[in-house]
């Protein structure tokens, strides 16, 4: 006695056939997904309570990083400027554009401005602004070219698998401790005392992770390095 028609061969076929292919579409698709602009916020211009350009500030003015991002090289956090930071130059120049009338009200109350991270790392991660700078990791590295951007923003993904990238083969990011902030440097800019020719990264990179004894990949990789 048939119990199924013979229609229901085909259907069964198919679906064999068909369903390995949906699953792994779907995992592709996921996967994609996840890395997408969309999902980790890359390039998404983050809504501030003034447009600040780190184009002209940086690029076309020269003000170094360290000048707004004072606690950069001795705290976790690189920290926002202070509104007297930005009123040192704005009580001189630019003084009634309308665009920089909450840097003058937050100024007079003494209430400082909030401003809105861009790069924000999971809350159950830990990240450490001083180590990477005194290790030799260049702004650039994480942020991108800062000095371009008329508005801040997300270059990197910031997803696990990409810090992991850098702490199984730092030697690929660093550069001399001087050149951090350096946002147009590269490892041609130095000279290889043993060829007098210029340095590539990966031959620098290694010599400067012995220098500034950069740990091996096994401790940079451990879960308790970043999830404490």
């Amino acid at each position: 006695m048939q119990v199924f028609p013979k229609g229901t061969n085909v259907i069964a076929r198919l679906t064999v056939l068909g369903l390995p292919i949906l699953l792994g579409s779907g995992a592709v698709g996921g996967a994609a997904f996840y890395r997408s602009d969309y999902s980790t916020g890359t390039r998404d211009i983050v809504e501030q309570p003034v447009p600040f350009s780190h184009k002209h500030h940086v690029g076309q003015l020269g003000i170094g990083c360290v000048y707004c991002h004072t606690a950069v090289e001795k705290s976790a956090s690189a920290g926002f400027p202070p509104t007297k930071t930005c009123m040192n130059c704005h009580q001189q120049m630019w003084v009634g554009a309308d665009l920089l009338a909450p840097v003058r009200d937050g100024y007079a109350s003494g209430v400082p401005i909030t401003w809105t991270k861009v790069h924000n790392v999971p809350h159950y991660t830990y990240f450490n602004h001083s180590i990477h700078i005194a290790k030799g990791v260049g702004c650039y590295s994480c942020h991108g070219r800062v000095d371009e951007m008329g508005l801040m923003f997300q270059t990197k993904t910031l997803l696990m698998e990409w810090c992991l990238d850098c702490h199984r083969a730092p030697e690929k990011h660093l550069r001399p401790r001087e050149e951090v902030f350096n946002l147009t440097w590269k490892p041609e800019d130095v000279t290889n005392p043993d060829t007098g020719r210029p340095y590539d990264q990966l031959t620098l990179g290694k010599k400067l992770k012995e220098q500034y004894h950069v740990r091996e990949m096994s401790v940079l990789t451990n879960c308790s390095i970043c999830h404490r």
